[in-house]
C-alpha cells in the first residue's frame, strides 16, 4: 500500500500529516511501515531524530529515482513525504501511489493548489483532502469541507489547529493527532481497495 502525500504548496501539514500516518499505520502493527522522505528539507528525518517512531523505518529519499526505488522495493505500508516545489519528485510518487492524501488548510490560495495536486494525479487513484490545523466550529473551516463536498473531493480529515501547532521536529505524537490520523488512514485504506 502506497500513500503519497502531496500538495503543490509548502507549509500546509505535509510532513505532520506523513509522520502521523506512519505512526497511526505502525500502531495497527499488521505490516511493516516505511515512511520516505523525499523533501530535500529532511524535515521527516529531523523529526525521527529526536522522536523517532516504534514501528516505523524512515528513508531520506531526495530524488525521483530513489522514491521511485524506494516504492517499488518495499513491502507493507510506504508513506511519502513529498517536497513542494519538485514536480519531478512529486509525479513520480503520485504514478505510484495507491492512495494520495493531500493536506491543506481552510481558506485563503488553498483550493487552487490542491486543484494543481489533483490535476497532476492520475485519475483512477483515490484522492482526499485533509485539513489541518484546523480551527474547529469555524465557518472558514464549514466553508471549505461544504467547498470540496460540492467539487467531488472527499474529505479524509479535519486535523484540529492544537495538533497542528504542537506538531513537528521537536514534538512527539500526540494521542489527540495519532486518532484523528488513524481515520485519515483507514479513509485511504479502503478507498484505494475499490
Amino acid at each position: 500500500m502506497h500513500i503519497v502525500v502531496g500538495n503543490v504548496k509548502g507549509g500546509v501539514g505535509k510532513t505532520t500529516t506523513s509522520v502521523y500516518l506512519a505512526a497511526a499505520a505502525a500502531a495497527r502493527g499488521r505490516e511493516p511501515v516505511l515512511l520516505v522522505d523525499s523533501d530535500p528539507q529532511g524535515s521527516a528525518a529531523e523529526w525521527f531524530e529526536q522522536h523517532p517512531v516504534e514501528g516505523v523505518e524512515l528513508v531520506e529519499s531526495p530524488s525521483e529515482r530513489t522514491v521511485v526505488r524506494a516504492l517499488a522495493n518495499s513491502a507493507g505500508i510506504v508513506v511519502v513525504d513529498t517536497p513542494p516545489g519538485d514536480e519531478r519528485i512529486v509525479r513520480a510518487a503520485l504514478r505510484r501511489a495507491d492512495a494520495v492524501v493531500i493536506p491543506t488548510r481552510a481558506g485563503g490560495v488553498e483550493p487552487s493548489r490542491v486543484l494543481a495536486t489533483l490535476e497532476m494525479t492520475p485519475e483512477d487513484i483515490p484522492c482526499g483532502v485533509v485539513v489541518c490545523a484546523a480551527r474547529l466550529g469555524t465557518n472558514d473551516l464549514d466553508a471549505t469541507v461544504e467547498d470540496w463536498a460540492s467539487a467531488k473531493v472527499p474529505v479524509w480529515g479535519v486535523i484540529p489547529e492544537r495538533v497542528g501547532i504542537a506538531a513537528g521536529p521537536a514534538a512527539r505524537i500526540y494521542r489527540e493527532g495519532l486518532e484523528a490520523y488513524q481515520e485519515v488512514l483507514r479513509r485511504a485504506m479502503r478507498a484505494a481497495r475499490r
